[in-house]
């Protein structure tokens, strides 16, 4: 059974995704932890809900390194198998990033890697699709490396842009293929289906 420890800093719709398709059976694993740096984030009551250890680590007033030590404990007393970044809105030191080499991914809401790096998150991403004019958008989840959204890219999946869009119903569209995509990606790994150096896999529009 894979132990799976999720970083969270929102209202933790992704964690939704991956908590129910662990309780109906489709993922051979269990959440066992679930961090989050802000105090009140919906991610630590889905996490209670669930049975899982809700656990708060603030950051403030404290330097990065300290942080994610915290953190990094908090984990390693679960005994993670993968550590899955559900909207944590952090940026990881490369020592963090290393200490759990391949055992980190993300969920990204562009098809990776347009629309990655630093600033392009939440409805950033969204907002410079329209501008651009491109047809399609969807999400990507992929291994975490030093470089920001940078990592090896495991799947993505695509959407429309459709006419009229505004960022906030291209945004709802994305994030519906979040829910599906990530929880089928950490099936996967806790399958052995996909790993580091694997092909990546495009999903059609859904």
């Amino acid at each position: 059974m894979l132990r799976i420890g999720v970083l969270a800093s929102g209202g933790g719709t992704d964690l939704q995704s991956v908590l129910d398709a662990c309780e109906a059976g489709q993922i051979d694993g269990k959440v066992v932890v679930v961090v989050s740096n802000v105090e009140g984030a919906g991610a630590l009551k889905r996490a209670a809900d669930y049975d899982a250890k809700a656990v708060l680590v603030g950051h403030r007033g404290k330097t990065r390194q300290a942080h994610e030590r915290e953190v990094a404990w908090e984990l390693d007393s679960a005994r993670v198998d993968l550590v899955v970044l559900a909207g944590y809105l952090r940026m990881l030191t490369p020592e963090f990033v290393n200490k759990y080499k391949n055992k980190i991914i993300n969920s990204h809401p562009a098809l990776l890697p347009k629309y990655g790096g630093r600033g392009m998150h939440g409805m950033n991403v969204h907002r410079a699709v329209l501008a651009s004019g491109d047809a399609e958008s969807g999400c990507s989840v992929h291994y975490v490396t030093e470089e920001v959204d940078g990592g090896p890219v495991i799947a993505r999946m695509r959407v429309p842009v459709k006419p009229g869009d505004t960022p906030e119903t291209l945004r709802a569209r994305v994030l519906a293929a979040e829910h599906l995509l990530l929880p089928m990606v950490v099936k996967w790994i806790a399958e052995g289906k996909v790993y580091p150096g694997a092909p990546s896999i495009d999903l059609p529009q859904m």
